[in-house]
């Protein structure tokens, strides 16, 4: 029934993704890059800060010093640069910080990406109609009824750590000034720390939400991952010819390297190995055509109209089909095995 209805039910495949990903399609939660940026910034500007402030003070002195003198046009180009100067270098550390963990977070979630085609300039996204109709669709109205639930819990997180730092807020005029400064700034990190856990769990339960939701999305119908299937595998006639012409060229191969191999190993039915050696050509014995069911019998019937002996070495013939490929020589672990074969070929051609 629901292949009638054309339900999406199968999981999007390889090919789905990275078509989306293209497209700039990918699961990625905007509050958890935020609120990693956020928690970089208040460990920049502590462990900065000082820098900040001292750079701030000497700025503000500059600018008190010459306050009272008559500034003329000369003077007062010097002044705004020296200021600019000190406010770029004592910001600059903080900014390249926060532009590095920005890049970072985004980048863990959605891995190194460039998709032209996200940014460009469409048409259809210019239309003010469509424009003020998508502010009142079910997707707008699901995600601002998400904000304000995010908003309730951060409220009701932070209000009993608010209700406990209050006495402490009140009785900060009893306390000296130094002191002051000091139970104030432990205030203020008590409630950063409390906020930015609240907004880590919420901006996590968010990243778990958008991975399912963009894979709820990409999901396909049973028609659709046929369709993709046989779009990739290309038209059934041409995929038919193709295999019948590997067929051919492997038959031929077998009619012509055949005949020169000095011995074939079977499994006995399912696998078939020819296999050559000339000492002053090769360094080992070489692998010169193999096949499995139908193939290997071809191997054995050419074989047998041309004399070659076939031995029956089900380990073996398995073995070096697995791990040989036509054209190769043996692996040194089959070279013991692969030697008797030819020393008992050898001893009967002798015989003969």
């Amino acid at each position: 029934m629901a292949d009638d209805l054309g339900d999406k039910t199968e999981l999007p495949t390889d090919r789905k993704r990275l078509d989306a990903r293209e497209r700039g399609q990918v699961a990625k939660s905007q509050d958890l890059s935020g609120i990693v940026e956020l928690i970089a910034a208040v460990i920049a500007l502590i462990t900065l800060g000082s820098g900040l402030v001292r750079a701030m003070t000497v700025v503000l002195i500059r600018c008190m010093e010459t306050s009272g003198e008559a500034l003329s046009v000369d003077a007062l180009f010097p002044l705004m640069l020296g200021v600019l100067l000190e406010t770029v270098l004592a910001l600059g550390p903080i900014l390249l910080v926060l532009v590095g963990v920005a890049v970072v977070a985004n980048a863990a979630q959605t891995g190194p990406m460039f998709t032209p085609s996200a940014i460009a300039i469409k048409p259809e996204r210019l239309d003010p109609i469509k424009g003020f109709a998508r502010l009142f669709d079910t997707k707008t109205f699901v995600k601002s009824m998400m904000n304000f639930g995010k908003l309730a819990v951060i409220i009701l997180v932070t209000w009993p750590v608010l209700r406990s730092v209050m006495p402490r807020v009140v009785s900060l005029g009893r306390l000296e000034t130094f002191g002051g400064i000091v139970e104030l700034g432990r205030i203020l990190l008590e409630l950063i720390a409390t906020l930015l856990a609240c907004l880590l769990v919420i901006a996590v339960i968010d990243y778990v939400v958008q991975r399912w939701q963009h894979t709820r999305d990409l999901k396909m119908t049973k028609e659709e991952v046929k369709d993709e299937r046989r779009s990739m595998d290309g038209d059934p006639t041409v995929r038919n010819r193709r295999q019948r012409m590997m067929r051919e060229l492997a038959l031929q191969r077998v009619n012509s390297a055949v005949p020169r191999a000095d011995v074939v190993v079977t499994n006995p039915t399912h696998f078939s190995i020819a296999i050559a050696y000339d000492e002053s050509t090769m360094r080992a014995p070489r692998v010169v055509a193999k096949g499995a069911d139908h193939l290997a019998y071809r191997i054995r019937q050419v074989a047998i109209g041309h004399g070659v002996p076939i031995i029956e070495r089900p380990p073996l013939a398995r073995a070096l089909y697995a791990s040989v490929q036509v054209g190769e020589e043996i692996s040194p672990e089959f070279y013991e095995a692969v030697a008797e074969l030819l020393a008992y070929v050898y001893r009967l051609e002798a015989a003969a």
